[in-house]
């Protein structure tokens, strides 16, 4: 990489961590840090849902996804569509209209709130566990962006240098500084896209006549997946809007209920079909240059999710890769820190929110602060271990769904309430998940694991609740 796109690069994240030093100084309590001080506009928040929720990870992975399978992988945030605008109509007017959460941090309150203590303490558990894991996601995404543009760094020493900056912004600034630098990364990110990774791609490939004859039909058509893949994606993505900590702590910070719906539909629209096909059209023609051996990679270790970052860095010249990748990071930061915040507020809302409390507003953001730093070395060891990050990102999806999904929708929209039911259906749908997962069995039908922990967990859910029930009625 030339000394101008690394001058670029250092300067862009020079100016972040300047952001989150700013929004650091201002910061007065866990109202500023953890809900943005629950007065931010539709466009900020919608901006910064889709960039927390796409960011980096699905960035990379869709990439990844046009390079293996062309177009069709779109259909993967076809799913965030529907979950954004499902969760605009019918979660954030029951939601944000309820006095009771009106001073709530977290999601794992809102289970407290409707079922127990020992049943909040549980989806702070799996909310920790699942968002470790998201951050971690973004971590590799933006190692792989690292490593696929720099020659000569490997993807571990790439993963030191992006966890540094994303951990240290994070810590400083807290959720609105979050929020707002997401808008503007968001947009960077965008015009990445339209403007230099698109046309110059497409240009360099050859164009339209030549990425045809290059590549199979079938990359070309919106069909080339199973249903199986899309009832995974859906499964695991789809309701993420109905329990991710991040999309309620944007909720909290709204400033009403008709500015969060308008957030969510200008979310949804951006996911897909905007980004969607931006991403895995990327992803395909870095398939095309692949096949015309334009791109220097491994051909015996190929990771489907390095081709778009080597193409970038085989195509663009000198100060135009330096633009690209800072919009290609700034998607990584955007999501990594949104993760991280969620992960924090769990600590310090959910699990040590008693003894938090206790302390001066001061004390509270210092040790909020001190959370998000353990937080997020935690969550770079972790990336440490792995190696796609479509993956970690789906396998941390699936885990929070599996737990979180059913006691969420009967604690909201039923009156069938049981905290026994609760907590053994958070417990159950976690840990199907999680062992089919780990031990890697042949499933029926080639279907995901969350499938059959979500209904693990809704079966464990009606078992204890009718039985007890019946119990009363005797």
């Amino acid at each position: 990489m030339h000394f101008i796109d690394l001058g670029i690069f250092v300067g862009y994240m020079l100016v972040m961590l300047g952001v989150g030093y700013y929004f650091m100084r201002r910061n007065k309590s866990q109202d500023d840090y953890y809900v943005g001080g629950r007065d931010i506009g539709s466009w900020h928040i919608g901006l910064s849902v889709v960039a927390t929720d796409v960011g980096g990870g699905f960035s990379v992975g869709l990439g990844g996804l046009g390079f293996v399978m062309g177009l069709s992988g779109s259909w993967m945030l076809f799913t965030g569509l529907l979950g954004a605008w499902l969760a605009a109509v019918f979660l954030i007017p029951r939601v944000k209209s309820d006095r009771a959460f009106a001073n709530f941090y977290t999601f794992p309150q809102i289970i407290q709130h409707l079922f127990d203590r020992r049943a909040g303490l549980v989806a702070a558990m799996i909310c920790l566990i699942g968002y470790l894991g998201f951050t971690s996601s973004q971590l590799l995404a933006g190692a792989k962006l690292a490593s696929g543009t720099f020659e000569g760094l490997s993807v571990n020493h790439a993963l030191w240098i992006m966890g540094v900056i994303a951990v240290v912004y994070t810590v400083l600034g807290g959720l609105k500084a979050v929020i707002y630098t997401d808008t503007v990364q968001w947009i960077v990110l965008m015009l990445g896209f339209i403007f230099i990774g698109l046309p110059v791609s497409y240009y360099h490939v050859g164009g339209w006549d030549v990425i045809k004859d290059t590549l199979p039909a079938e990359f070309f058509s919106l069909s080339n997946l199973t249903w199986q893949d899309l009832a995974n994606w859906g499964i695991t993505i789809l309701p993420v809007w109905f329990i991710g900590m991040t999309l309620y702590q944007r909720i909290f910070a709204s400033r009403d209920v008709a500015s969060a719906k308008k957030a969510w539909f200008i979310a949804g629209l951006f996911e897909w079909p905007i980004m969607a096909f931006m991403g895995v059209a990327l992803g395909l023609l870095s398939r095309v240059a692949f096949e015309q051996g334009l791109l220097i990679i491994d051909v015996d270790a190929l990771d489907p999710e390095m081709g778009l970052p080597v193409l970038l860095r085989t195509i663009l010249p000198s100060g135009i890769l330096g633009l690209m990748m800072s919009a290609y990071f700034s998607a990584v930061l955007s999501t990594a820190d949104s993760c991280l915040m969620a992960a924090s507020g769990n600590l310090s809302s959910d699990i040590f929110g008693r003894w938090i409390n206790s302390l001066s507003e001061n004390a509270q953001v210092r040790w909020a602060q001190l959370f998000t730093l353990i937080l997020g070395t935690l969550a770079l060891i972790v990336a440490l271990q792995m190696t796609n990050v479509l993956d970690l990102m789906l396998y941390s999806y699936a885990f929070m769904v599996s737990g979180l999904l059913i006691p969420v929708l009967f604690g909201l929209f039923s009156n069938r309430r049981s905290p026994q039911a609760a907590l053994w259906a958070m417990i159950s749908g976690g840990t199907v998940t999680a062992g089919l997962s780990l031990l890697e069995v042949d499933l029926p039908f080639g279907l995901d694991p969350n499938f059959f922990g979500v209904f693990a967990s809704l079966a464990m859910y009606l078992l204890i609740y009718y039985v007890q029930k019946s119990n009363q009625s005797k």
